[in-house]
């Protein structure tokens, strides 16, 4: 056994251990559980048993005994990492090999576990059948077999390791492969840590690789672009690696070599000789492709070959999904879709768990879907009877399909309607950045006169930024809570949300950390207030939905130390570029700069430090505790300074009006001290509106019907 090899039975023994004791420095929170768990898939194969490896099988390339420093798990904009437990390795003091200095030396630590070096053999031979026989489906069934998912991140390793000393082929080969198991066969903290080993390992593998630098990191560039590493891994291992390492130099050629090149997406996709890789949207294409041109063809071996050539077993479930909602709108071809569903379920090429979860997320989604198919429920039930009475569904493992119209305020048309223009409204912010021209556009749909649309704004906005960067993820948030929507609303769209959680963690795996940032974000901001996530929350969520997993990890974002501060720069915004403050710190600022004012302190330099704050969607606040102030003091001064700070455009008519809205809803409180306060207020919105602070539509009555509170 070499040195690598040595260190690698080292670092394997002892990684469940120094985990306990790692604590992420990432700005973001801790990631939650993993959100999918494996499915079951049809063997095309028998796993591989009893084969010696081969001939040429190399030994592992591995880093230097030195553990991180940062933890961190795998997806899409996550936030850090959970512990990794493991609790396999021991010292035996009755095992022959044992040695009395072994607990006493650090570099030895424990014996390795057999079941980890019975794991590395397993885990060559493999990988070694996949660039043989280039299936992925049976290398999917192989490592489920070995039921030893703790050792996953060894078999990431194994593969780009072994495949970086290979051609072009094997690249794009392994590249393909952890796309297509990521999730769903292997854990994206085992693909995290993984890729933190290769990169720990980059002055060990040189020796052996003289490109492992460029290698790795077109490796973890197209990690990155097949999102199954968060950007910011870069950053965290950057921060971690010890100075002059090889890993810094692979970071930073992934970073500035590849992610920053114009283009770099396609360019990094076809570095090793084509697209191969199966996106999301890529295998949803190809679905609707084969569905349509069987629905047309009436071919069916042609469109189970093609179902077979997708080689996502894990995936069938939106196969079933697409070709009943195909059905429903196709009257038709539901004949040939439904027998083509039950031939695949007969020859076992779509098994009974992908099958019933397409049904469910029918069920699940199907008061959507009766917006486009009015009668969808009776349709769907139809067919879920249908496919039942065939034998190729279980018709007790789903959920009802409830026929009770939900209440309905609004035509279903109109809402249609509102849905795509919501959508184009969002995509232009995202360019333009202008806050205004969406509140004009939003104006201009009549939202006032329909709550619900506002709701399902908020749903739209959230779900768009979800799947973007964090530059999006904060324009939302900047977004939110510079529109004047009532609570309710928000909360509604929040709630929505919540509802379809497990839904869209299919689409987006990291929903558990991006929206439960997003809830205590909207809290940070006074967008809502902390008990409206009890009511987001609700009793009729499952303990142990996704939904509930959002709701528990906002509540401990909110309580964590210092968390105002931290959930407002979590995307990189709220004012981070100019200082640090928290924002309790902001509002102290913000009584402090108006007292002074008001003590006789020049205009021009209020005005100054209100810009300054650099937080413009909170400048709410400012009119707000300025309003307060002339209805307790019944002193005018503070009235020239909005006057200033509206004319110079420094306070927006959404914030002058969310400002407004904000004393209107303290009103009763402010009573208690302040007798005529509600006549006060009466007389400054009458004078706001002549200033042209205010819609001439705005009244502090509406805004207390509608709920709003900050």
């Amino acid at each position: 056994m070499d040195l690598s090899e040595h260190k690698e039975q080292v670092h394997g023994a002892s990684e469940s251990v120094d985990s306990s004791l790692r604590i992420s420095t990432s700005p973001k929170s801790p990631r939650s559980p993993k959100l999918r768990h494996a499915k079951d898939s049809p063997s095309k194969g028998s796993p591989v048993k009893g084969v010696s490896p081969r001939k040429n099988d190399r030994h592992s390339h591995s880093g230097t005994d030195g553990r991180p420093k940062k933890g961190g798990c795998g997806g899409k904009g996550t936030w850090g990492g959970l512990l990794d437990m493991d609790d396999n390795h021991f010292v035996d003091s009755n095992d022959p090999n044992y040695s009395s200095s072994e607990e006493n030396d650090k570099t030895a630590f424990k014996k390795v576990c057999p079941r980890f070096e019975e794991y590395k053999k397993k885990a060559a031979i493999i990988v070694e059948e996949y660039f043989a026989t280039d299936d992925v489906v049976s290398t999917a069934n192989e490592l489920k077999d070995l039921e030893m998912a703790s050792y996953s991140y060894y078999f990431v390793k194994k593969l780009i390791s072994m495949a970086m000393d290979r051609h072009d082929k094997e690249k794009e080969m392994a590249a393909v492969l952890l796309s297509s198991l990521y999730a769903d066969v292997i854990d994206p903290r085992q693909v995290y840590k993984g890729f933190r080993k290769l990169v720990e390992s980059a002055d060990d593998l040189i020796v052996d690789i003289p490109d492992t630098v460029d290698v790795l990191a077109l490796f973890v560039a197209r990690a990155v672009v097949d999102d199954i590493l968060p950007p910011a891994f870069l950053k965290k291992e950057m921060d971690a690696l010890p100075g002059g390492s090889k890993g810094i130099d692979v970071i930073k050629r992934a970073d500035k070599g590849y992610l920053s090149a114009p283009l770099h997406a396609e360019i990094i996709e076809r570095r090793w000789g084509g697209s191969r890789n199966k996106t999301v949207e890529d295998v949803k294409a190809k679905i609707d492709n084969l569905l349509v041109e069987y629905a047309v063809s009436g071919d069916k071996k042609e469109a189970l070959r093609c179902i077979n050539d997708l080689k996502v077993p894990f995936f069938h479930h939106e196969i079933v999904k697409r070709a009943i909602i195909m059905a429903m709108e196709r009257k038709k071809a539901e004949g040939k879709l439904l027998d083509l569903l039950k031939t695949a379920s007969e020859e076992c090429l779509i098994n009974s768990s992908q099958i019933s979860k397409g049904f469910t997320r029918i069920i699940d989604t199907v008061d959507d879907l009766s917006l486009d198919i009015p009668n969808a429920k009776e349709l769907l039930q139809s067919l879920i009877s249908k496919a039942a009475s065939e034998g190729w569904l279980c018709a007790s493992s789903l959920k009802a399909v409830s026929f009770h119209p939900e209440k309905k305020l609004v035509e279903d048309s109109i809402v249609k309607a509102f849905k795509a223009k919501a959508q184009s409204i969002i995509q232009e912010y995202f360019l333009t950045g202008d806050v205004l021209e969406v509140n004009s556009c939003l104006e201009s749909e009549n939202l006032s006169s329909i709550p619900e649309l506002k709701a399902i704004f908020v749903k739209r906005l959230i779900m768009l930024a979800m799947d973007r960067k964090k530059r999006e993820k904060e324009m939302a948030s900047v977004l939110l809570s510079s529109l004047y929507f009532p609570a309710d609303d928000v909360v509604n769209g929040f709630t929505m949300l919540i509802d379809s959680a497990d839904d869209i963690a299919l689409d987006i795996p990291v929903v558990v950390e991006d929206l439960a940032m997003f809830l205590a974000r909207a809290v940070v901001d006074d967008v809502l207030a902390p008990l409206h996530l009890e009511e987001i929350g609700g009793d009729s969520l499952r303990p142990d939905s996704v939904g509930n997993k959002v709701l528990k990890m906002a509540r401990s974002l909110l309580n964590a130390r210092l968390s105002g501060e931290r959930i407002l720069r979590c995307w990189g915004g709220g004012g981070s570029y100019t200082n640090g403050w928290a924002i309790e710190d902001v509002k102290d600022q913000i009584g402090k700069l108006l007292e002074e004012f008001e003590s006789g302190g020049d205009k021009r330099e209020a005005c100054r430090c209100i810009s300054e704050l650099g937080m413009p969607f909170f400048h709410h606040e400012v009119v707000k505790k300025s309003l307060v102030t002339i209805i307790e003091k019944k002193n005018d001064r503070l009235w020239r300074l909005l006057e200033e700070c509206f004319n110079t455009g420094l306070i927006t008519p959404i914030q002058m009006t969310k400002g407004f809205g904000r004393v209107a809803e303290s009103l009763d409180d402010l009573s208690l001290d302040v007798p005529d306060a509600k006549k006060q207020f009466g007389s400054l919105v009458e004078r706001a509106k002549v200033e042209g602070w205010l819609d001439s539509s705005f009244s502090f009555n509406k805004v207390l019907e509608n709920g709003h509170r900050s």
